[in-house]
């Protein structure tokens, strides 16, 4: 019980961070086509790079063991895909709604129920048979069986590839910044690269604290909901996991955040958004069990372990974000 608690922990300062930060992979990948706004989208990258020397050193010395997802292509396509266009619809990615609901954004709330109940239907209920057939149809493993990753289909240890890819990012963003010069202000928040390395360092310390609970991965959140749904539903026989405590600890770590920044208030939008908002997160939650994650579970726990599942389903994500992005806000002001 006690290894699972941390979870709680990891849970407040995940949603601490998130909170102040104004962490919403959302509304990165949506500014940057919207807006041409790159400053959220930098805080992700941020993250990603200080979890790939993070997860070096562990895994080089032996504090933790690198655990890929595994290559389901079809499966990481189209769920991924709807995921992308489901937090859209939502108003936020996983992570997202999940520390707002801890600012009282009844929309918010809303869409973490979809996300929930997407989830649970496609992991436990009705949509169980599809997800598990597309997974084993579409999938790809390593010659041992093992899964895809990158560092594996150049014949390279873990450590190596991403000592390798570390150097030469930093190289190249450290010229690009010098030519175009940086902002380092995030509205309302810290600054992208304060906020992405504590994003980074969370998904590190996540890591060994997660496996000792018997979980041998750093953070997602889909499946945290979904475990607070069997909980729920069975709660003399399912017990609340290393997830189900960080999801909670989300939630109160993003409404201390938002105490304390006088920040918290509960806001209802209209029914209609409402609508919109739980059916965005019904996607979510399909497309990420289907997926095998969600924008936290691939793109920053399973990316930085170079998972070539996680990439195509980080790709995937992107891409279904920018398509419903287009489809609600850039088509309207073309036809007015």
């Amino acid at each position: 019980m006690g290894a699972v608690v941390t979870g709680l922990f990891v849970g407040v300062l995940f949603g601490f961070i998130l909170q102040r930060g104004r962490f919403c992979m959302n509304s990165a990948f949506r500014d940057a086509i919207l807006m041409k706004d790159n400053v959220l989208l930098k805080t992700v990258f941020v993250a990603l790079l200080v979890e790939l020397i993070g997860f070096s050193i562990m895994d080089m010395t032996g504090a933790i063991a690198i655990n890929p997802k595994p290559f389901w292509w079809g499966a990481n396509l189209l769920g991924s895909f709807i995921f992308g266009i489901g937090m859209v619809l939502a108003g936020g990615c996983a992570s997202g709604i999940t520390y707002r609901v801890g600012e009282g954004m009844v929309g918010s709330i809303t869409a973490v129920l979809g996300l929930s109940l997407g989830g649970y239907i496609t992991a436990a209920g009705f949509l169980k048979p599809f997800k598990a057939n597309l997974q084993a149809a579409t999938t790809i493993s390593g010659a041992d069986g093992s899964a895809l990753t990158l560092h594996g289909i150049l014949g390279m240890d873990y450590t190596t590839l991403a000592l390798i890819i570390l150097l030469v990012v930093l190289a190249v963003w450290y010229f690009i910044a010098r030519k175009n010069g940086e902002e380092y202000e995030v509205d309302k928040g810290w600054g992208w690269v304060t906020t992405g390395t504590l994003v980074g360092f969370v998904g590190i310390l996540a890591f060994p604290l997660s496996a000792a609970a018997g979980r041998n991965y750093p953070l997602g959140i889909t499946a945290g909901w979904i475990n607070i749904v069997k909980k729920i539903l069975n709660p003399a026989e399912v017990s609340l996991d290393w997830l189900g405590m960080l999801i909670i600890g989300i939630v109160l770590g993003g409404l201390v955040a938002a105490l304390i920044a006088k920040e918290f208030k509960f806001r209802v939008p209209k029914p209609l958004v409402l609508v919109q908002t739980f059916a965005g997160g019904l996607l979510m939650g399909f497309g990420a069990v289907t997926s095998g994650g969600c924008n936290i579970g691939h793109l920053l726990s399973g990316v930085p372990q170079f998972s070539l599942g996680s990439i195509l389903a980080g790709i995937s994500i992107v891409l279904g974000a920018w398509a419903a992005s287009y489809v609600m806000f850039v088509l309207p002001q073309k036809n007015d």
